[in-house]
């Protein structure tokens, strides 16, 4: 588990560009068979910069463009671009990121419109007509975003709020050339990950993918699609997503998200989720169903409380949205994000459609650790093994912190003395070892990085979805550690 993000890269966050390549080199050579990748929408301050607060569920995020890879399209020149190299520090600094890249867009925007090839031209204009379905709106919204000092939709003048048809007709006539920019940038962002991916495929590598289940207030999908979510006339939200009070937190947890209304999208087909998932089918071979609870059971809670207790619980669609998508697809390759307090009807709705689960063994130790489902001797096949998530502390920083009091118990499962310096071996061993028919390790416990490896630590606002590797940070050790695992536990 890697995001593009957080691979190495002279432009201050990681990219689709040379270093994903040599990332997928590795994968190969260690005998791995599946990347798993945070979501791949944009990002924006405003929303943390985390991935599970986009602007949009079909969007892809522009930072990630590679520029050594517009170099390749010609679009611009390699002396251009070494004036924009940033520190490699090992994390992301968003701000000079977006400051940097944003240069870098211009120049390859207006190359395009003086020197773009026929080849270019023609390329761009297929993807404008393939992608117009959510494409159109998301460049009207990011225009708007522009125009308005980037306050979320729902601040801007009424006629844009409201969506009033000749208002955006008007917008749109008069800012043809920033519109078309808008889309160019979305299509030079699929050419590049189609490109990446079309590589791993052929190095027998699939993309794992991750699809939040909410999507933001201030998203392009809740602007264009108000009448599917718990709005008002006026656009207001009248029920917000959210989990109840439990052992970690007194109040809950509020989202800030709208909650769909499932039977407005059940008298539509579904239509709108079931193009969501096509969307992401096109990007992934593999796609994990975040918040996966939510389609049995949902957590809604009125706009007007400043805590969620006092929500309530209500039926999501169950196996009436997933027959649709079946018919639509086919075949579902989901995985389902079953942690935290689950309920009969998630596990029911999990089986019904044989979505593999998750094991996560940072989850296993502690007082009923022989009975935990988290725990290697009770997993079965149809599951994914891992140390930890993106939510998670590393390995080696649990060890010394949250995981600190099971240290015994721990050396007792494994039967062997332990240290911080080898806990992430004996830990990925487990992993690889158990019979679950998946095994992804944190590319941070793959090299026993420390908790400054963290990469979210959930209802925290600072330090999130920055840490990135180092140039050269991968080792021999870890490449010839997992290989020698893929074969000695038949995972080859």
């Amino acid at each position: 588990m890697l995001h593009i993000s957080s691979l190495p890269s002279q432009f201050g966050i990681g990219d689709m560009g040379p270093e994903a390549i040599t990332f997928a080199d590795f994968l190969h050579r260690s005998g791995q068979k599946y990347w798993q990748l945070l979501p791949l929408n944009p990002t924006e301050a405003g929303q943390g910069n985390s991935p599970y607060s986009s602007i949009s569920s079909r969007a892809g995020n522009t930072l990630l463009i590679s520029p050594e890879l517009l170099v390749k399209e010609e679009l611009l020149q390699a002396t251009e671009i070494e004036r924009y190299f940033l520190p490699q520090e090992g994390k992301t600094n968003f701000a000079e990121v977006e400051r940097v890249k944003s240069e870098i867009f211009t120049k390859a925007w207006d190359n395009f419109q003086k020197n773009g090839t026929n080849t270019l031209n023609q390329e761009f204009k297929k993807f404008c007509d393939k992608e117009a379905y959510w494409l159109n709106d998301f460049a009207l919204y990011m225009l708007l975003k522009q125009q308005n000092g980037s306050q979320p939709w729902f601040s801007w003048p009424k006629q844009y709020k409201l969506r009033d048809e000749k208002a955006l007709k008007d917008l749109l006539n008069d800012n043809k050339v920033d519109i078309e920019k808008i889309k160019f940038l979305q299509f030079l962002f699929s050419k590049q990950w189609h490109q990446l991916r079309s590589y791993c495929n052929e190095k027998n590598i699939k993309l794992f993918g991750d699809l939040p289940f909410y999507v933001s207030y201030d998203s392009v999908d809740v602007w264009a699609h108000k009448d599917l979510f718990s709005l008002d006339e006026e656009g207001n939200m009248i029920g917000v997503a959210g989990v109840p009070p439990d052992a970690f937190s007194d109040d809950g947890q509020l989202w800030g998200m709208p909650v769909f209304l499932w039977d407005v999208l059940k008298q539509q087909g579904y239509e709108w989720w079931i193009e969501r998932l096509k969307k992401n089918m096109e990007l992934f071979d593999l796609l994990r169903l975040d918040h996966f609870r939510a389609f049995a059971d949902y957590w809604e809670v009125p706009a007007k409380e400043t805590t969620a207790k006092n929500g309530e619980w209500k039926q999501g669609p169950r196996e009436d949205l997933f027959n649709a998508i079946k018919n639509a697809f086919g075949d579902l390759p989901f995985i389902a994000e079953d942690l935290g307090e689950i309920n009969d009807p998630v596990y029911e709705l999990r089986d019904a459609f044989q979505f593999a689960g998750m094991k996560v063994l940072q989850f296993a130790f502690g007082d009923d650790m022989p009975q935990s489902p988290y725990i290697p001797h009770n997993y079965s096949e149809n599951f994914i093994a891992y140390t930890g998530t993106h939510d998670n502390n590393t390995i080696r920083g649990w060890y010394r912190q949250e995981g600190s009091r099971h240290h015994q118990q721990i050396e007792q499962y494994v039967g062997q003395a332990l240290t911080e310096d080898d806990i992430h071996i004996v830990m990925g061993r487990l992993a690889y070892a158990s019979v679950a028919n998946i095994a992804i390790l944190p590319m941070q416990d793959v090299l026993g990085i420390d908790e400054l490896g963290r990469m979210n630590t959930p209802a925290s606002g600072d330090n999130n979805w920055q840490w990135r590797l180092l140039p050269g940070q991968i080792t021999d050790d870890a490449e010839n550690r997992l290989i020698e695992w893929v074969k000695l536990y038949h995972r080859d």
